[in-house]
């Protein structure tokens, strides 16, 4: 099979599995585009929103479409890095026991490891998630483990603040996205998920998307194949160049947000890193969209959930980071001049 016929055989599989979740999760089709994005652009998705809206559900949903092992960690203050390594237990015979913990169960299987209200672990825990996340290895017990498929899912819950830590920013960059996944505000969808009882038990819901809709341990050359097949040109190269740029310096680019000091806000811009996620996820979209080459839009509709997370403040302003992130994002699409 050709690389063309591959790429429309897995475009038809992806559009599927979007489908499918769509249906489980209704109401939210731009969050479902986006987690559909990173799993075959192959980054980490940090999904944040209220209480109640079916964070925990679509993350299962994608887990159990993508198929592959999957594992759930819970965000505790009293987890510490070694509960993702191993589990100590005494055994019926009264004999201490040490067995793989939820990072190593699963050996190169392992594709979607999911973590439950990631704030609420401890920074050390989040530090050892990090290698995890940038390299796909872990090292235990005299030697390295591979995790070559995994991609991590982790969702944040912003109402609580009690006993609960902010990722660093090291830490948030490792993820593709951040998602603010909202309460549907159509009256239709509101209506359904309030009176129509299937959508009152979450896990048959789950069940009622098909298990292992890909073959996941392709993802990564599919994922590598995709990048390759879809081009940019040189006018769209510049305009990502200039949002960087104006990521850095927003009044060169006469961005200005109504009571800020702009020569005071930014304390650094977008990484390298940030950008070829930009870059990446672009790809994907345009492939979905059935085409080879990046358009504007492509780059637009994953600008917000790549770049806002990756511009840091300085201290005066991050105390008013969830407000002046979005803004600062929406003026920078809105000055700089798209092809």
């Amino acid at each position: 099979m050709s690389s063309d016929e591959q790429l429309q055989e897995w475009r038809q599989i992806a559009l599927k599995l979007e489908a499918e979740v769509g249906k489980a999760v209704i109401g939210q089709p731009d969050t479902i585009r986006l987690i559909n994005v990173a799993t075959f652009a192959r980054g980490h998705v940090l999904l944040e929103g209220d209480v109640g809206v079916g964070k925990t559900t679509v993350l299962r949903a994608f887990a159990r479409a993508i198929g592959g092992d999957f594992e759930r960690v819970e965000g505790t203050v009293d987890l510490m890095p070694g509960d993702l390594i191993y589990h100590t237990y005494v055994d019926a015979e009264g004999k201490p026991r040490i067995d793989p913990g939820p990072l190593l169960r699963h050996g190169e299987r392992l594709t979607t490891f999911f973590f439950n209200e990631i704030n609420r672990a401890r920074p050390q825990v989040q530090s050892l998630l990090l290698r995890a996340m940038a390299e796909r290895t872990v090292s235990a017990f005299n030697r390295e483990y591979r995790f070559p498929h995994m991609t991590v899912f982790a969702d944040r819950n912003k109402v609580e603040k009690e006993e609960t830590f902010e990722l660093a920013s090291a830490a948030r960059d490792r993820f593709m996205f951040e998602l603010n996944m909202a309460k549907p505000t159509d009256r239709a969808v509101r209506k359904a998920l309030v009176f129509e009882t299937a959508y009152h038990d979450a896990d048959a819901l789950i069940d009622t998307v098909p298990a292992a809709m890909l073959p996941w341990d392709r993802l990564n050359a599919i994922g590598a194949l995709i990048q390759k097949s879809v081009r940019s040109s040189e006018t769209i190269e510049r305009y990502v160049l200039d949002v960087w740029e104006a990521s850095e310096t927003p009044l060169a680019f006469g961005v200005r947000l109504e009571g800020v000091d702009m020569k005071r806000l930014i304390l650094a811009g977008a990484s390298p890193r940030g950008m070829s996620a930009l870059m990446r996820a672009s790809r994907v979209v345009a492939w979905l969209n059935g085409r080879t080459h990046l358009e504007p839009d492509d780059i637009r509709s994953v600008l917000p959930s790549v770049l806002g997370h990756r511009i840091f403040f300085t201290p005066v302003y991050e105390l008013r980071r969830a407000e002046l992130s979005d803004a600062l994002v929406e003026k920078i699409m809105d000055k700089v001049a798209a092809p």
